[in-house]
C-alpha cells in the first residue's frame, strides 16, 4: 500500500494531467465550434438565446386580481395577499 506522500505525489502528478488533458481539449473544441460556425453561418443571437434554458425565468405575468380600494394587483402566483386572503377571488378578478 501507498503512503500517504506518496499518493499526494500522484494526485499533484494527476492534477497536472488533468489540466494538460483539459487545455488540449479545449483548444480542439473550439477549433471544431469555430468550423461549424462558418460553416453554417451562425451568430451569437443562434446560439445564445433566452429561449433556452430555465422556462419562465424573468418573464413578467399579467396581473389576474386587483383590490379595488387600492388598485394593487396580485398575479394569482405565490402567497396570496392579505387583502385577498380568505375571500372569495371571482370578486378581484381584473
Amino acid at each position: 500500500m501507498a503512503s500517504y506522500k506518496e499518493l499526494l505525489a500522484q494526485r499533484e502528478q494527476l492534477d497536472r494531467q488533468i489540466k494538460e488533458a483539459i487545455a488540449h481539449e479545449k483548444v480542439d473544441g473550439i477549433t471544431k465550434a469555430k468550423l461549424i460556425i462558418e460553416q453554417y453561418h451562425l451568430t451569437a443571437s443562434d446560439l445564445f438565446t433566452r429561449k433556452t434554458g430555465v422556462r419562465g425565468v424573468g418573464r413578467k405575468v399579467a396581473p389576474k386580481y386587483r383590490n379595488p380600494s387600492t388598485g394593487e394587483t396580485w398575479t394569482g402566483r405565490g402567497k396570496a395577499p392579505k387583502w385577498i386572503e380568505g375571500r372569495d377571488r371571482s370578486s378581484f378578478v381584473i
